[in-house]
C-alpha cells in the first residue's frame, strides 16, 4: 500500500489518482467541506420527507413504479428491497482493482453534494477502500443508464449481506465488517437509489482503462521506433517540418517522441536508407498513433466530467431547497468516445500487424525470410503471423459499435440506453489483445536488429531492446514461441518496457 493519501472533495479527481487508489491501494480522505455538503443534503431530505412533495426514488418508487407511494415508516424496508431487487447482474466478477476504482468513482460523485445520501454511507465508501473491503460485483447486466444492476452489490455489502473480499480473502460481508470493526448500514430515505443509481462501474473501469491506453500509445511509439531500426526504415516521415505544415496534435506529438527515442540511431546517418518511401505501415505510424491520441483527448475530457460531477437522479440542490427528476445519468457522449477509441485502436493494431509482417519479408528488409538465422534449418517466425493476425481479427470485431443496441424497458418508459459498461469492457479487451500484438512486434524488431548487426541504436530504442533481450534471447534455434509471446506480452502489459525507456530518456 502506498503511503500517500488521495484527498477527495467532489472535484479534481484524475485518472492517475484513480489508478493510485485502485492499483497501489492508496488510502483516501474526505475534506470537511465535502462532508458538510453531504450533511446539508441529508438535512434537506428529511425536510422534504415531512412534506407532501412527490419525489422519484424517495417518496415514490422507481422505474415504472414511480406512481407507488413510499411512506416514512417503510423507508428502511423499501430501500433494502430496492437494493435486493436490483441485484441481478451476472459474472464475470469485477477484479479487486476495478472494484476499488468503482468505489472511488462513486464516492467522489457523492461528494458533489447533489444526492441527499446519509453521511454514514459516504463514510462507508471510504472505509471500504481504506480497510480493503471489496464487494463482489458481477460486471454484466448494466445497460449504461446508471449501473444499477451491478452497483446494488455494493449496497448489499454495506447492509451486511452478500460477499466481499477482505484483504484478499473472500468471505461474507457481515464477517468482513465485524473484522474491520464496522457496523452495517441502516438504510433510510433515498439511500437505496443513491447507492445503485450512478455510472460508477463504467466510470471506474473506464478511468483505469484510459490510463492503460495512454501508456499503450506511448509503448506503440517506442516499438514503432524499434521496428524502424530493425527494418532500416526511412526517417523522412519524422521530419518536424511536415507536422508544422499540417499541425494535427496527436500525430505531431507521436513524431516528436519517436524522434527522441531514435536520438543517436544509425538511421540518421547519411545514405543509410536507399528507398524513397517505405510501406504505409511504417511511413504513417505516427499519424495512426496520433489518431488514437486525439480520440483519447476527447474521452479524457468527458471522463473528467463523469468523475467530478453528479450523475444522480433525482438531483438535490441544497441552496434552492429542491429535489427534482433529471437525466444526469446519461453518458452517451462518454460511451461514443470509448467507441471511437476502439476504432482508433483497431487502426493501431492492424498497422502493428502489417509492420511485423513486413519485418519478416526479405523483399522489404533485405534480411532472411521470417528472420531466420539459418534458412535451411531454422523456421523461426514462419508461423507466428497466424497468432497476431488472429488477435487483430478479434480487435476488429470488438471495434464494432454496441452503444446503439438497446431495448425499451420498464414498461417502455426507459427507452434509451448507452451500454457504456459493455463498451468499456470490450475496449479493455482490445487493449489486452494489442499488448500481445505489440509484444510480438517487439520480438521481430529485436531479431531483425540482431540479424542486421545494428549496434548503434537510439537512446530510447536501446533501452527497449535491452528489456526485450533480458526476457527473450535471440532466436538461434526453433523453440516454443508461446513462452516467448507470453514474456513479450508481460513486459508490455506490466509497463516494464515503457518504464525502462522513460528512465533512459531522463538520464
Amino acid at each position: 500500500m502506498t503511503e500517500e493519501k488521495v484527498t477527495l472533495k467532489g472535484s479534481g479527481l484524475t485518472i492517475e489518482q484513480v489508478a493510485k487508489v485502485a492499483r497501489e491501494k492508496a488510502e483516501v480522505e474526505i475534506t470537511s467541506e465535502a462532508m458538510d455538503r453531504i450533511v446539508a443534503g441529508r438535512n434537506l431530505v428529511f425536510e422534504m420527507a415531512e412534506s407532501d412533495v412527490p419525489v422519484y426514488g424517495f417518496t415514490r418508487g422507481v422505474g415504472l413504479n414511480k406512481d407507488r407511494q413510499v411512506v416514512a415508516r417503510y423507508y428502511q424496508d423499501y430501500n433494502r428491497n430496492l437494493i435486493l431487487s436490483h441485484c441481478v447482474a451476472v459474472k464475470p466478477e469485477a477484479s479487486e482493482e476495478n472494484v476499488r476504482a468503482i468505489l472511488l468513482a462513486r464516492l467522489n460523485t457523492l461528494l458533489v453534494g447533489c444526492t441527499g445520501i446519509q453521511p454514514a454511507i459516504v463514510t462507508m465508501y471510504k472505509d471500504f477502500l481504506n480497510h480493503e473491503i471489496h464487494p463482489v460485483i458481477p460486471e454484466r447486466g448494466s445497460i449504461g443508464e446508471a449501473d444499477i444492476t451491478c452497483l446494488s452489490h455494493i449496497g448489499l455489502a454495506m447492509i451486511g449481506e452478500g460477499e466481499v473480499f477482505y484483504k484478499g480473502e473472500r468471505m461474507l460481508a457481515a464477517e468482513a465488517l465485524r473484522r474491520a470493526g464496522l457496523e452495517p448500514i441502516v438504510l433510510g430515505p433515498k439511500d437505496g437509489l443513491a447507492i445503485v443509481s450512478s455510472n460508477a462501474l463504467a466510470a471506474g473501469e473506464g478511468a483505469l482503462l484510459l490510463k492503460d491506453i495512454a501508456d499503450l500509445i506511448d509503448t506503440a511509439d517506442i516499438l514503432y521506433a524499434l521496428s524502424l531500426e530493425g527494418f532500416k526504415g526511412n526517417v523522412s516521415p519524422l521530419n518536424e517540418a511536415a507536422y508544422k505544415v499540417r499541425p494535427l496534435p496527436g500525430q505531431a506529438y507521436s513524431a516528436k517522441k519517436v524522434r527522441e527515442y531514435l536520438k543517436g540511431s544509425y538511421l540518421w546517418l547519411p545514405g543509410v536508407n536507399d528507398t524513397l518511401q517505405d510501406p504505409l505501415s511504417f511511413r504513417g505510424s505516427c499519424h495512426v498513433h496520433g489518431s488514437v491520441r486525439d480520440a483519447l483527448e476527447f474521452v479524457l475530457r468527458f471522463m473528467d466530467y463523469q468523475l467530478n460531477t453528479s450523475d444522480d437522479n433525482p438531483c438535490v440542490l441544497v441552496d434552492e431547497k429542491v429535489m427534482f427528476p433529471c437525466s444526469n445519468y446519461e453518458v452517451t457522449s462518454l460511451a461514443i468516445g470509448f467507441e471511437m477509441l476502439g476504432l482508433a485502436l483497431s487502426h493501431l493494431s492492424r498497422n502493428a500487424c502489417f509492420r511485423t509482417i513486413k519485418l519478416s519479408s526479405p523483399k522489404f528488409t533485405g534480411l532472411s525470410r521470417f528472420l531466420t538465422p539459418a534458412d535451411t534449418s531454422v523456421i523461426a517466425y514462419g508461423t507466428i503471423q497466424k497468432t497476431f493476425t488472429s488477435l487483430d481479427a478479434e480487435v476488429r470485431h470488438l471495434s464494432n459499435p454496441v452503444t446503439v443496441d438497446y431495448y425499451s424497458l420498464a414498461g417502455e418508459i426507459e427507452d434509451h440506453a448507452s451500454n457504456m459498461p459493455i463498451v468499456v469492457q470490450k475496449t479493455a479487451k482490445i487493449v489486452d489483445n494489442i499488448c500481445y500484438i505489440l509484444g510480438m512486434e517487439a520480438m521481430h524488431a529485436a531479431q531483425a536488429i540482431d540479424l542486421r548487426k545494428a549496434t548503434r541504436l537510439g537512446k530510447g530504442t536501446k533501452a527497449a531492446y535491452d528489456v526485450v533481450r533480458e526476457e527473450i534471447p535471440f532466436l538461434e534455434k526453433d523453440r516454443n514461441l508461446t513462452v516467448d509471446i507470453q514474456k513479450a506480452y508481460e513486459i508490455i502489459k506490466s509497463g516494464k518496457l515503457l518504464d525502462a525507456v522513460k528512465k533512459a530518456m531522463t538520464e
